[in-house]
């Protein structure tokens, strides 16, 4: 982060502890940030002679000032922030994402008045992109480590996205795609990469900031939050009133074929086995109803959303398209529709790369997850994947979230085992392994959940993880468990089909 942008973070933050004595989480504060520096950088832009496409009677003038030029506040200020928030949500384009179904969670008018006061001493604006877009990132990290609050889930460590996009080396001119698009790290990472490693024409850039990224995200909430996080770091419309469509679409992605095509899909679908909606029954009663996804497009129907996911990316690829799409273990293992899924991916595409990785990286714990690698190729008679190249970053690996968390060093020798600038020559490494086509099939159930390494901490007693470490890794390991048995036990209670 630029050298002002941890100060303007830590002051903001600061009052949200003031705020949580009201009663407003983390996810809330961060939310009303997103509407308050919205209205204050279409204030700023018009002072720049730019249009905007908020009425007159909702600007941010307008929580300043009453008519007589008094400085608004108490319930006149905050009759006129809901008022402005019901409004606006009312409005098409990023104006309608970003407040849309908008609320006041501020409920005490004074308070809401400083936070005004502490947004409008700044000229948001005139910071650099970047650093705009940090200060904005560093809050959602923030808000994504309280776990209570449970917006972890929609944040993916940025140093295994990183490392993710570097495997994949974007380049000018392809367009990339996130189903499951949560803050919007994969667009950042890959815009960072593409105008770090070339020297973009004018051109390229308009299209790298208006034409090639595609993201789709079923929360509102978090939809808003990417949909300002993009914005400031340069991503989506150029003006606050464009009325072409955003990068970010809300609605469940699963629901129907892509219409559109990608070269590049990257993905951290959200955790949990099942999708499920919730219905009322004739006694007034609230009921879980699995939800299966029926599309021609799909090699198998299934309420596993993991599973649905994978195929959901696999047919938005273009021919010659690359994903990287994060799984839960039990996506590799898994039989019934689990393995008619691993059979189709690996006759169908080239699924070249196993990233293995550790636990106590991700907010949402008693997940064990890996990254799969595969290109989409043209129809052929023989199958297309002929190696699988499987790295180990589990087995004897301890990261926690706070005292030792994983970083971009710890994913270095993954990144050169994989070889960007050429994947097809690669060599054999303590933890990277090829296993070949025909060994992969006659695995029972196709069972790709493959490790080779000894777990040290099983013969060595004397040399065990610190306390905290040992923790994590029961949490996470009970946790997946349950993860595994709730699956069955939602199976076994689902009614058999006639």
């Amino acid at each position: 982060m630029p050298s002002n942008s941890p100060q303007i973070v830590q002051r903001l933050w600061n009052f949200c502890d003031v705020l949580r004595d009201d009663g407003v989480s983390y996810g809330d504060y961060v939310e009303q940030l997103t509407y308050l520096l919205f209205l204050k950088m279409d204030q700023e832009r018009r002072e720049l002679a730019k249009e905007s496409a908020i009425p007159d009677e909702y600007r941010w003038e307008r929580l300043l000032k009453d008519e007589d030029g008094n400085k608004l506040k108490g319930e006149p200020l905050e009759s006129q922030y809901r008022q402005t928030l019901q409004e606006l949500q009312k409005e098409g384009g990023m104006i309608g994402i970003i407040f849309g179904k908008a609320q006041n969670r501020i409920q005490n008018p004074a308070r809401l008045r400083r936070l005004i006061d502490y947004i409008d001493e700044e000229t948001w604006m005139g910071l650099d992109v970047d650093v705009k877009g940090d200060i904005y990132e560093g809050l959602l990290e923030k808000n994504a480590q309280d776990t209570k609050s449970g917006a972890g889930q929609y944040f993916t460590p940025r140093p295994l996205i990183k490392a993710m996009v570097d495997a994949v080396d974007p380049e000018p001119d392809q367009s990339i795609a996130d189903p499951a698009v949560g803050t919007g790290g994969f667009f950042l990472a890959s815009k960072n990469h593409i105008t770090e490693n070339n020297n973009l024409t004018r051109d390229q850039k308009q299209k790298l900031r208006e034409d090639t990224f595609q993201g789709w995200e079923i929360v509102d909430n978090t939809a808003r939050l990417c949909t300002m996080n993009l914005y400031l770091h340069g991503i989506g419309p150029r003006e606050i009133s464009d009325e072409e469509d955003p990068p970010v679409v809300v609605e469940d992605s699963l629901v129907s074929q892509p219409e559109d095509r990608y070269d590049l899909v990257l993905t951290n679908p959200p955790f949990g086995k099942k999708a499920s909606f919730t219905v009322i029954n004739e006694e007034g009663e609230s009921q879980k109803q699995t939800l299966t996804y029926e599309r021609d497009d799909f090699w198998t129907s299934t309420s596993n959303k993991q599973l649905n996911f994978l195929q959901h990316v696999a047919n938005m690829l273009t021919i010659g398209g690359t994903a990287a799409i994060v799984v839960p273990d039990n996506v590799l293992f898994e039989g019934g529709a689990g393995e008619t899924v691993r059979e189709r991916l690996l006759n169908q595409y080239d699924v070249h790369t196993l990233l293995r990785l550790p636990t106590g990286i991700f907010y949402a714990q008693g997940v064990k997850a890996n990254v799969l690698f595969f290109d989409r190729k043209p129809a052929s008679e023989t199958p297309w994947t002929e190696t699988l190249w499987i790295y180990d970053l589990r087995t004897n690996k301890h990261f926690t979230l706070k005292r030792d968390p994983m970083t971009y060093e710890d994913l270095t020798d993954f990144l050169n085992c994989y070889n960007p600038e050429n994947r097809h020559d690669r060599e054999e490494a303590e933890r990277f392994k090829a296993y070949e086509y025909d060994e992969l099939i006659e695995r029972d159930k196709t069972n790709l959940d493959i490790s080779w390494l000894k777990d040290e901490s099983l013969e060595d007693t004397e040399n065990l993880p610190e306390p905290d470490v040992l923790a994590s890794d029961i949490v996470e390991n009970l946790g997946a468990a349950l993860e595994q048995f709730r699956g069955i036990q939602e199976e076994l209670e689902e009614p058999a089909e006639v």
